[in-house]
């Protein structure tokens, strides 16, 4: 990837940008039984996750900096979003683990565990104000 990035960023003016989040904030009830999902989806993420686990501090970046991010320091951000339950849910149906583990015959987001989560969302038709909690590095070739 980076070799592609920086042969086509060799023009001026040219930056590459990388983001990820790896949290989630909804609400002191909410976060605790979240975590405990998310543990559950550890063994079946690809092993590069780290990377976005960490917030992208040991992700090498050998891009100069431009003030938004540089390798070891990326900038955090949080990202504000409205989410209703059933998006929030759709969300984690998309993870990659969720997947994988679908595909491995476990059912991460069995019955059980869906209701737990509804229950620590509040009422079913409730929107929350969530902050994903995000880290981006952004950066120009080196010349």
């Amino acid at each position: 990837f980076y070799s592609l990035v920086t042969r086509l960023l060799r023009k001026p003016g040219g930056i590459v940008a990388i983001w990820c989040y790896n949290d989630i904030a909804v609400s002191p009830t909410f976060d605790p039984v979240m975590k405990r999902f998310h543990d559950t989806t550890l063994p079946y993420w690809n092993p590069n996750i780290h990377y976005v686990f960490d917030g992208y501090k040991t992700l090498p970046f050998p891009f100069e900096s431009v003030g938004l991010g540089s390798e070891g320091q990326p900038l955090a951000l949080d990202i504000p979003k409205k989410l209703s339950f059933e998006g929030f849910l759709r969300m984690l149906r998309s993870w990659s683990a969720v997947v994988t583990a679908k595909n491995q015959g476990v059912d991460l987001l069995s019955e059980n565990v869906v209701k737990e989560l509804k229950s620590a969302w509040g009422r079913s038709n409730l929107v929350r104000s969530i902050a994903y909690k995000a880290f981006m590095l952004a950066g120009k070739v080196k010349l």
